[in-house]
């Protein structure tokens, strides 16, 4: 089966998010399972590392406001980069200083024709594109167009997935001119979203399944509290929609094998784990007392993430004594607010605003506890990644968190993680008391740990659905 992929980041080349962790694990786990697949993704002159980019020597021409831009195609493997002169080389990916592009429907609008237009050119005719996202959203239109002119765009199947409903491209109606679609998809059952135009929307409409990546996710977004206004389009569409939750890349995320760590472990032996434990501590400049768990946050400083609800509970738990480590970067009132409280609290919380690899893995492997408090989750990778090093997860109940953390119990002495239901300070903090309680049963924490590292977060399962999925969409849409 001939299968595309088409993302606005994907790893290794450019990345802002979780995004481009799954488009480019699945890329190669999809190929691994001896599929013939290509990904396609921007090329961010600046941005994306040049080394082993070679230029094909395809050229593409697509007009705009009277002009014709021509797009260049550069690969690397089976990955081949869209460039855009004017258009993707500039120094951010979205935006720049906390400011999104204000041509961003024009530049991943052009970025899904060059797509289309490549795959002619490359002689390739995928059975399914595999869309992710806003910003690839207009791409099952403009296949719709392409399709009533020419034979080779016939009977390709589309799958798109959500990865985050909350970010849904919005744009002036005026951009639908300009982008060069006819007018008549200006409409409450196309991309129309109270008068402006939607470019997630046009992915759920026009595609021929919509995917998004936890089951409980899945239904989340059909009801008002999570669907951010397309809750009715996505309960029209829900015969066509499905949760397959994501995975993680175990050749990066392994205690056993990884390469960032002080000292590697296993679920069997965890005494490499107490050195990894002592290094974080150290290096994060923070005290730790015997019998005390260290607590950690990893990830984006955003509303979403809950990060509001980890500086109301600071105070507490700095003026009990747990040392608290916290990395990432995001929205800067937020990220002030976590500095302030640093300097305040300089030996017992440590933030580090930015990210660094090796930290980053190091925390998930010194760390006793993961907070992840989510407003809303989609998935989340943190937990998989925090259940695989032994680092307990305390999380909000929603999405994906619900689907792969089993709350403990203290009577079966069962569980992953601890698990707390309304998003409010208070009850955060209970799940945080009930973690910390049980942290000092050195046997149950053990156990619950095991549990954790063992289970499998690997892709083989998810990309053995998504197989079954194309094959479906496949079948409908060829006969």
């Amino acid at each position: 089966m001939k299968i595309v992929l088409v993302s606005s980041e994907a790893i290794p080349f450019c990345k802002t998010g979780g995004l481009a962790d799954v488009v480019g694990t699945l890329a190669k786990e999809i190929e691994g399972e001896g599929e013939d697949v290509r990904l396609f993704i921007p090329y961010y002159e600046k941005i994306v590392p040049s080394f082993g980019i070679e230029d094909t020597g395809y050229r593409a021409t697509v007009p705009l406001k009277g002009k014709d831009i021509i797009l260049s195609l550069y690969r690397h493997g089976s990955t081949f980069l869209v460039a855009v002169p004017g258009f993707f080389d500039r120094n951010g990916i979205y935006g720049e200083k906390g400011h999104d592009y204000t041509d961003n429907d024009l530049r991943f609008s052009l970025f899904a024709q060059g797509v289309l237009r490549f795959l002619k050119l490359l002689s390739f005719k995928p059975d399914i594109i595999h869309l992710n996202d806003w910003q690839t959203g207009m791409l099952p239109v403009y296949l719709r167009e392409y399709a009533r002119k020419d034979e080779f765009y016939k009977g390709i199947g589309t799958v798109f997935t959500i990865h985050n409903i909350g970010y849904q491209g919005v744009f002036a109606r005026e951009s639908l001119s300009v982008m060069g679609i006819e007018e008549r998809y200006f409409s409450i059952e196309g991309v129309e979203f109270y008068g402006n135009v939607n470019f997630l929307k046009a992915g759920i409409v026009f595609s021929d399944f919509v995917t998004t990546v936890s089951p409980r996710y899945a239904e989340e977004i059909t009801t008002p509290a999570y669907g951010f206004g397309l809750d009715g389009v996505l309960r029209a569409k829900k015969d066509k929609l499905k949760g397959i939750l994501n995975g993680i890349d175990y050749s990066v995320w392994s205690p056993e094998t990884d390469r960032y760590l002080y000292r590697r472990f296993t679920p069997s032996d965890l005494r490499g784990r107490a050195l990894c434990r002592y290094w974080l501590m150290k290096s994060s400049g923070l005290y730790l007392k015997s019998g005390y768990p260290v607590i950690s946050y990893v990830g984006r400083f955003a509303s979403q993430k809950g990060v509001e609800l980890i500086l109301e509970v600071i105070p507490y738990l700095v003026g009990k004594g747990f040392p608290l480590v916290i990395l990432g970067t995001g929205e800067r009132p937020l990220e002030k607010k976590l500095l302030d409280l640093s300097s305040r609290y300089d030996e017992g919380l440590f933030v580090y605003p930015g990210f660094d690899e090796k930290f980053a893995h190091m925390i998930y492997a010194g760390s006793d506890i993961i907070m992840i408090p989510s407003l809303y989750e989609p998935c989340g990778l943190v937990q998989l990644i925090a259940l695989r090093y032994g680092a307990v997860p305390v999380a909000r109940m929603t999405g994906g968190l619900a689907d792969t953390i089993e709350d403990y119990n203290v009577y079966e002495n069962s569980g992953t993680g601890f698990l707390f239901e309304d998003y409010n300070p208070s009850c955060f903090l209970e799940a945080l008391k009930r973690a910390v309680s049980v942290f000092p049963m050195r046997k149950r924490w053990h156990s619950m740990m095991r549990r954790g590292m063992e289970m499998d977060f690997s892709w083989k399962s998810s990309v053995k659905r998504y197989i079954e999925l194309y094959n479906e969409v496949r079948q409908g849409v060829q006969g």
